[in-house]
């Protein structure tokens, strides 16, 4: 794997170079040489997904790098808030966690004392440093439930509620009914119009 041409492409998908990239690029880089994956867009492509822990910059870079996505259901947004990131190999189920050490940010003012701009020095630091000064890499396992998987749905219900369909069994099964999440749980909006509310 070429990281210039990763992170070109990386570029591309995200719309301007900035850390995120730099590290979000050699992160994945990193992960899918500890899963033995050679070519995840080509012949590797149905053994691998990903779980990202942040809705940042590095996280498009996974994306172009792996080629993995929220709708192949190749790559699954954990919101930890944490820019990590873990690559599971399907075929031999080998996982790796790798997660930005805090103390990278600091180190790379010593790689480049002359700029000033503390987000020009990071960039430049970032593409210089070794995976050592910016990762913590930890084997992890990683347990996939069937419905977990890319592929067609596995179920597919009406709530018993808002009579929304839910698939890939996230509905919830409470007092003898079928509900969605929101339902159930509550959720991330409200109904203004009460006329469409359950």
């Amino acid at each position: 794997m070429d990281f210039e041409k990763l992170l070109d492409e990386s570029i591309k998908i995200h719309g301007h170079l900035c850390p995120g990239q730099v590290l979000g690029v050699k992160m994945t880089m990193l992960g899918l040489r500890k899963i033995g994956i050679e070519d995840p867009k080509g012949k590797d492509r149905k053994n691998i997904i990903v779980f990202v822990e942040m809705d940042r910059c590095a996280t498009d870079a996974v994306q172009s790098v792996t080629g993995c996505s929220l709708g192949h259901r190749t790559m699954r947004f954990m919101d930890y808030g944490k820019m990590a990131s873990t690559y599971v190999n399907l075929k031999t189920g080998k996982a790796v966690r790798i997660i930005a050490r805090e103390d990278s940010r600091d180190k790379a003012k010593s790689y480049f004392p002359h700029i000033e701009n503390k987000h020009k020095a990071q960039l430049e630091a970032y593409m210089v440093m070794g995976d050592e000064e910016l990762f913590d890499v930890m084997d992890v396992l990683v347990e996939l439930k069937p419905e977990d998987m890319p592929g067609r749905p596995l179920k597919r219900v009406m709530c018993d509620s808002c009579g929304e369909h839910v698939q890939d069994m996230r509905d919830r099964f409470i007092d003898g009914r079928v509900l969605c999440r929101y339902c159930a749980e509550g959720g991330y909006y409200t109904i203004e119009d009460k006329s469409c509310s359950k």
